[in-house]
């Protein structure tokens, strides 16, 4: 059992940057590759970032690339979701899951497990 909960959303102007957490509790977290997805209103929920288990290797959506950059602290069962040059279409509920394997996926109905979301509003 993996218990996730996201940290660090909020209002932002756009440019400006934010760094969100996802803070996970059990003993197999290191095993397991994570991802960020968010959904805006009205939209369904989407692909933003993964990593692997050992943060080796990482796939990002090409609405972010070069703008967000995932990464994770095994020792302190900790994902984060670096986000940089903030523009007001990244406004969305970000989600940290985790997935069975230990190499990342990239569609949302295969990640086992969910946090519970946070917001971020970028304004223009």
């Amino acid at each position: 059992q993996v218990h996730l909960e996201e940290s660090g959303g909020g209002l932002v102007q756009a440019g400006g940057s934010l760094r969100l957490s996802c803070a996970a509790t059990g003993r197999t977290f290191s095993s397991r590759a994570m991802g960020w997805f968010r959904q805006a209103p009205g939209k369904e929920r989407e692909f933003v970032a993964a990593i692997n288990w050992r943060g080796t290797s990482t796939a990002y959506a090409d609405s972010v690339k070069g703008r967000f950059t995932i990464s994770r602290d095994n020792p302190r069962n900790t994902a984060y979701l670096q986000m940089n040059s903030l523009k007001p279409e990244d406004t969305a509920v970000y989600y940290c899951a985790a997935v069975r394997t230990s190499d990342y996926k990239l569609i949302s109905s295969e990640y086992e497990y969910w946090g519970q979301g946070t917001q971020v509003t970028v304004s223009a």
